[in-house]
């Protein structure tokens, strides 16, 4: 075809379709852009936890995720150099391990940061520290699983951050124990006692308590929820916190006969963090209510918006629901 009328067709399309070779200059959209840091957890099976999240966030098509791996121990023991990650079906190389004195990535660069690690967590620097608060204040995103609420009980603002921890040395020189009563009432209480436990791993019951916020409309009011540790006595700051979900902790099971909080959104300057504090195992992660919240949570941390669907298999008042994942 000549050049002459190749350059005229094109004239006319972005004459009478603008949208068309809008379409055609526009660059394509990159997914929010997340770092899940890990590497210092009591939880054994932290390598593949994360590999688990990071796979069902960029399956969304909405995030790009890189992984950030701190000092690696593990009940205080070095981790292997190469360790084999189930379900993904390759080792994952450890390098040498450093002293968390080293360890300093730029926050700056991600939409949200997402906490995989637990009480073992060996503190950050005061560089480092400084900086991550600088980002949450300035407007960054935070999701905290699990044990992260766990994790550096001596500093003040990472505990503003996450709302509620537990273990730790912490007690009620941190804040309140938070949870609903049995009629329905939100609970502060102040009486003197240590923060967190929990009884054996079961299924339990999740009740939603905000189901206005953009992470829980849509979801079911009461859902089954995988098998999983079901935290109870958390304390802490609990400042500009709202719990989004509850699960009835049994004094049968060791628990309190009190509705803790399950899944939380925390303010902190211009940040928003989204806490979920279920997560124990491959098989508590593999809930389908794990998943979808994990996506919608750090959608919202990242955004303040949600569009992500709640899935078809979404968990059931009769049944919880699991997608299973590549195994080796």
């Amino acid at each position: 075809m000549n050049v002459r009328y190749v350059c005229l067709l094109l004239l006319l399309v972005g004459l009478y379709f603008p949208s068309v070779a809008a379409t055609i200059n526009e660059k394509p959209k990159k997914g929010l852009k997340v770092l899940i840091i890990d590497g210092q957890n009591n939880h054994v099976q932290w390598p593949k936890i994360t590999y688990m999240m990071k796979q069902y966030l960029e399956e969304t098509g909405k995030f790009t995720v890189d992984v950030s791996r701190t000092y690696y121990t593990w009940n205080g023991d070095d981790l292997v150099q190469q360790y084999q990650v189930p379900g993904v079906g390759k080792s994952v190389p450890l390098p040498k391990p450093r002293m968390d004195s080293a360890y300093h990535p730029d926050f700056s660069k991600y939409d949200v940061v997402i906490c995989n690690f637990g009480w073992n967590a060996a503190p950050w620097s005061d560089a480092t520290q400084a900086d991550f608060e600088q980002y949450i204040k300035k407007g960054g995103g935070l999701v905290v699983v699990h044990a992260a609420n766990n994790s550096f009980p001596n500093w003040p603002a990472y505990n503003r951050m996450i709302g509620l921890g537990g273990w730790g040395d912490r007690s009620e020189k941190d804040g309140p124990y938070v949870y609903y009563d049995q009629n329905g009432k939100l609970v502060r209480d102040t009486k003197p006692g240590n923060a967190g436990s929990h009884g054996a791993q079961t299924e339990f019951m999740i009740t939603v308590r905000n189901s206005k916020h953009p992470i829980m409309k849509g979801i079911p009011e009461r859902w089954l929820h995988a098998k999983d540790e079901l935290y109870d006595r958390l304390r802490g700051p609990a400042e500009n916190m709202d719990v989004l979900a509850t699960a009835f902790s049994p004094k049968s099971n060791r628990g309190t006969d009190q509705n803790e909080p399950m899944l939380m959104t925390i303010q902190y300057g211009k940040g928003r963090i989204f806490h979920t504090a279920l997560g124990h195992a491959d098989y508590s992660v593999a809930c389908v209510g794990f998943i979808t919240t994990l996506q919608r949570g750090a959608q919202w941390a990242a955004t303040g918006k949600v569009d992500i669907p709640v899935p078809d298999d979404f968990p059931t008042e009769q049944a919880s629901r699991q997608r299973s994942f590549p195994q080796n």
